[in-house]
C-alpha cells in the first residue's frame, strides 16, 4: 500500500514522499499528516531502514476516528553531501485497529506483529533529497542516468588532473623562487612571469570545473 487517500485504507498520509532540503551541518525535517479514515481507533508505528539518521516523533501513536495527527521526521545534520544526492532510505508506516479508548500505555508489544489474528496495513514512503536551485526553487534528486553519471565522473577526473597540475606548478614555482635568490638574470624573470601566468590559467580552469560540477564532490 502506498500513501494516499484510498477509502479502503485505515489511514491516509500526506505527502506521499519524505522530502528533505539538504543543508550541511543543519537539521532538516519533513512533516507527515496521518488521517484516520475509519470509525475505529487506529494505532500506527513508524519504521525506517536507517534509524540512526532520523529522529521520528511520535514514532507510535493512536489516531481517533476521523481525526489526524502530525508526525515530524528529522534528518540529522550532515557534514557532507550524499553521493550524487541519492538516497536509498525507506520508511514504513504500519497501522491497525485497536479497541476503543485504548491509550499508548495499553498497547501490547506485539500490536504490530503479523500473526494472522488482526489486519496490519503497511504504507511505504520513499526519501527524496532536494537542494536549493539557482532560480530560488528546489531541485530534487531521485535517480540518475548512466550517461549523467559518466559525465559527472569525467568532470571530477578533469578537476583532479587540474589540481595535480596546479600542485606541480606550485612546486616548480617554489623551486624557481629559491633559484632567484642566487640569480637575478632577465631570463629568469621571463620564465618566472610565464609560470605565474600558467598557474593563473590553471586555477581559473579549476574554478570553472568546481562551479560546473555538483557540490557532492
Amino acid at each position: 500500500m502506498t500513501a494516499g487517500g484510498d477509502v479502503n485504507q485505515l489511514i491516509s498520509i500526506q505527502p506521499n514522499d519524505l522530502k528533505f532540503i539538504i543543508e550541511l551541518d543543519k537539521q532538516n525535517f519533513c512533516d507527515l499528516q496521518v488521517t484516520n479514515n475509519t470509525e475505529h481507533h487506529v494505532a500506527f508505528k513508524v519504521k525506517t531502514t536507517s534509524p540512526k539518521k532520523y529522529f521520528v516523533r511520535p514514532n507510535t501513536g493512536i489516531v481517533l476516528p476521523h481525526d489526524s495527527c502530525v508526525i515530524r521526521v528529522t534528518l540529522q545534520p550532515r557534514r557532507e553531501y550524499p553521493h550524487d544526492m541519492q538516497c536509498k532510505d525507506k520508511f514504513l508506516l504500519q497501522s491497525t485497529i485497536v479497541p476503543r479508548n485504548t491509550n499508548m500505555d495499553d498497547l501490547p508489544a506485539d500490536t504490530f506483529n503479523k500473526d494472522g489474528t488482526k489486519e496490519i496495513q503497511e504504507c511505504k514512503l520513499k526519501v527524496i533529497y532536494e537542494t536549493n536551485s539557482d532560480d530560488g526553487g528546489f531541485k530534487s534528486f531521485t535517480s540518475q542516468s548512466p550517461d549523467s553519471t559518466r559525465a559527472l565522473q569525467h568532470l571530477k577526473d578533469e578537476r583532479d588532473t587540474a589540481v595535480r597540475q596546479t600542485v606541480q606548478l606550485q612546486q616548480e614555482l617554489d623551486f624557481l623562487k629559491r633559484q632567484r635568490k642566487r640569480s637575478n638574470g632577465s631570463s629568469f624573470s621571463f620564465v618566472f612571469a610565464s609560470l605565474v601566468g600558467l598557474i593563473g590559467i590553471t586555477v581559473g580552469f579549476l574554478l570553472n570545473l568546481s562551479l560546473a560540477s555538483p557540490s557532492t564532490a
